[in-house]
């Protein structure tokens, strides 16, 4: 990935933080990179290289700033914004995908050889499979050393090191210091971690409409599953290696997530997860600079900046509730929904929940294989259910971030009894697809109505696109819109 030098320059000269995370600086004399935003004394140009990633700046020698900490800052908007095979490679090696299933499973999953893999992300990336998936290590590592009292092999083992001989070299490549050295120095910056709690700030671009965020998720939240409160959203998480629950509270500049996990080894992707959920990852500025310019969504816009799309944690999760929600009201599906994780889910032990949520939600294997005696209603969405967790339960049908958007429409509208609508909104939560419009969806039409745009299918579609590539924004807008707005009765 070719990158700017005069204007990624100009945006480390103004220390404009708006940069950061979308490229690296890394100076050759002190062989230190950083954020755009770093505070440290400007480098001469001529010292300077600007590079993609934080993996292909440690490649070529450099290692993080201990002052500005480039790795905790929003990761690149692209990974979400971008389809192509660089962006969803990103998605699933954040997720940990090459520490459980080697860069062989990463690349099975994209539908690639090993060899095309690396060769595509070393062009865009300015690093292999390997070395993006040695940068998250020694990222979860640095969370795991700062974060909780786990001694030094216990972190290199959770972090997905092979050894501690291997955990210790990196760390010190990375970060130019011993694994000790970061925990001493996090211990002068915040007080000694909790067994069993781990506290982290995840970092996010302004501005950020967290107030919407908690508004949607209090309207669906599932008994059990879900509690939201005064300024806060709480749930059980399903990751690969065990059960966790997390705690999120938004606060100045970043959300403060409480997590507990039952395997360390989870953190990675449980970070990666709540990122998602959250949207943290996105430009607000960019997508309300391209909605704002359309004189009918201008007072939306500079109403509610930096509105956020919710995401997932939990594809199947997601799926099982778009489907019960269609043609009922969002109580009815929640209500429908919610009856069935308390029959097929499990119950997490006290020591995990905390007293918050204690109930995971069931799995693709349990709905499929029990779905069809609880559920109750038209016997088509039930079939539709128990059909869908069936695909994902037996591999033919994968839900996780690795998947393109079209991809996933089309294996989605193979399925009996799934739809447009259904396949649209599930690319919109599984994958952040970040141009779907759903101009079918009766609540976007209203919303549009409510601001004077068309609201009609074919005149919404026309006019949506000077909204592109945030046409999925623009809808969240319209669902927002919508729910504060009488319903004309002409």
């Amino acid at each position: 990935m070719l990158l700017d030098h005069d204007r990624c320059y100009n945006a480390l000269a103004s220390r404009d933080a708006r940069f950061d995370g979308h490229f690296i600086a890394a100076v050759r004399t002190t062989k230190i990179y950083c954020r755009p935003s770093c505070p440290a004394m400007k480098p001469k140009r001529a010292n300077v290289e600007f590079l993609p990633t934080a993996a292909a700046a440690q490649l070529r020698g450099y290692r993080a700033c201990r002052r500005c900490r480039p790795d905790a800052v929003p990761g690149s908007p692209d990974w979400n914004a971008r389809a192509d095979l660089a962006a969803r490679a990103m998605r699933l090696i954040t997720d940990g995908v090459v520490e459980r299933d080697g860069v062989s499973g990463l690349a099975s999953s994209l539908g690639y050889s090993t060899r095309q893999l690396t060769r595509v992300l070393t062009a865009e990336l300015g690093a292999g499979p390997l070395a993006l998936a040695r940068a998250h290590r020694a990222h979860t590592a640095r969370l795991l050393i700062e974060t909780t009292p786990l001694g030094m092999a216990d972190v290199a083992f959770a972090a997905g090191f092979a050894s501690v001989r291997q955990f210790n070299d990196t760390v010190r490549e990375v970060y130019g210091v011993a694994p000790t050295v970061l925990r001493t120095e996090a211990g002068r910056r915040r007080p000694a971690p909790v067994a069993g709690t781990l506290v982290l700030r995840l970092p996010h671009r302004t501005p950020f409409d967290a107030d919407g965020l908690l508004a949607h998720f209090a309207t669906r939240a599932l008994p059990g599953v879900e509690e939201v409160g005064e300024g806060r959203y709480a749930r059980t998480l399903r990751l690969p290696h065990g059960a966790a629950t997390v705690d999120l509270s938004p606060a100045d500049g970043h959300v403060r997530a409480t997590l507990r996990l039952a395997d360390p080894r989870d953190l990675g992707p449980a970070v990666a997860r709540l990122r998602r959920l959250l949207d943290l990852d996105a430009d607000p500025v960019a997508v309300d600079e391209v909605l704002g310019a359309d004189p009918a969504l201008a007072a939306r816009v500079a109403a509610v900046p930096g509105i956020r799309l919710p995401g997932t944690v939990d594809g199947v999760e997601t799926a099982v509730r778009a489907v019960l929600g269609q043609q009922v009201s969002l109580a009815a599906g929640v209500t429908a929904t919610g009856r069935l994780a308390a029959a097929l889910g499990d119950r997490l032990p006290p020591a995990l929940a905390a007293g918050g949520p204690d109930l995971l939600f069931p799995t693709a294997a349990a709905i499929a294989e029990h779905g069809a005696s609880v559920l109750t209603g038209p016997a088509r969405r039930i079939a539709t259910v128990v059909g869908l967790a069936a695909a994902v339960a037996d591999g033919s049908l994968v839900l996780d971030p690795g998947r393109d958007a079209a991809g996933l429409r089309e294996s989605l509208l193979a399925l009996p009894g799934v739809g447009p609508w259904t396949a649209g909104y599930l690319a919109m939560r599984i994958v952040g697809d970040p141009d779907e419009l759903l101009a079918t969806d009766l609540a976007v039409r209203h919303g549009a109505a409510a601001l004077d745009l068309p609201s009609d299918v074919d005149g919404l579609t026309a006019r949506a696109e000077t909204w592109k590539p945030w046409r999925s924004y623009a809808a969240t807008h319209l669902w927002r819109c919508a729910a504060t707005s009488p319903r004309r009765t002409s």
